[in-house]
């Protein structure tokens, strides 16, 4: 199975550094990375140059011009661009765990999209975590993680098969790049961070007939904390992504096919 990791960032070059850190630490490699950079100044693209140098798999840095919040664009067109068969996606501002990409093929599954979880390295200790070196659990066990349960590994994963809404999250997601397709990619009509674009794509996957992998103990990020960017867009993306809930939606009108070769 050729897998992609699309990390998307966007003016993080500090939490880059950390999660590109995490990349190369991998006990089983994926086939190429993608990073979706949504407009990002010249520091990241400096820092993607340096492991584009370093790492052992092909790393490609897809960008756009900061244009205000388009994340689904840049994700659509880093899906349309990737080689892999199946997808996962993480926030660059995430540390994947050193068996994240391991622990995802293995996850993976034909009817299913998976989702992992993520753990909180509280703010103030962000600084100091380093990939690799960091004792995950004796810094869970000082409060300097959040969610411990969270963060470590467990001997065997839980997994919860279902299509609930809670906890659809996009810094820890994998997909057939085929079920993506069908149901045309994210939806670019969300606007502004927050509340949105992953809960649709994920809702209507549901609807196209494929079910979630809840996971815990395996496939894990640790989030770098930072500020909460506001969200003045929630009650209108609520409103949409209720809207495909109820109506059963498949297909996005303004999404991937925009970017895919037949459509060029």
């Amino acid at each position: 199975m050729k897998l992609s990791w699309i990390i998307s960032t966007y003016n993080q070059p500090e939490s880059l550094a950390k999660a590109l850190l995490g990349v190369s630490q991998q006990e089983g490699q994926a086939d190429e990375i993608l990073i979706a950079d949504d407009g990002s100044a010249d520091a990241t693209r400096e820092l993607i140059g340096r492991w584009q140098r370093e790492l052992p798999v092909p790393l490609r840095h897809l960008w756009h011009p900061d244009e205000g919040f388009r994340k689904t664009t840049i994700l659509n067109q880093a899906v349309a661009a990737a080689a892999g068969e199946y997808l996962v996606f993480m926030d660059g501002d995430c540390v994947p765990h050193p068996k994240f990409i391991a622990d995802h093929r293995a996850l993976a599954e034909r009817g299913f999209f998976v989702q992992g979880r993520r753990c909180f390295v509280r703010g103030p200790f962000v600084a100091d975590f380093e990939p690799g070196k960091t004792p995950v659990w004796l810094w869970a066990l000082r409060g300097r993680i959040s969610r411990p349960h969270k963060s470590l590994r467990f001997p065997f994963p839980l997994v919860f098969r279902n299509q609930g809404q809670r906890g659809i999250i996009g810094c820890n997601m994998a997909y057939w790049r085929d079920d993506i397709v069908a149901v045309n990619g994210f939806d670019e009509s969300y606007v502004g961070r927050g509340m949105g674009a992953d809960s649709d794509l994920g809702s209507r996957i549901y609807n196209l007939g494929r079910a979630r992998k809840f996971v815990y103990g395996r496939a894990l990020v640790y989030h770098l904390d930072h500020t909460i960017m506001p969200r003045p867009h929630y009650a209108a993306n609520r409103a949409r992504l209720d809207e495909v809930i109820r109506s059963g939606k498949v297909r996005c009108e303004y999404g991937l096919n925009q970017y895919l070769p037949a459509n060029k």
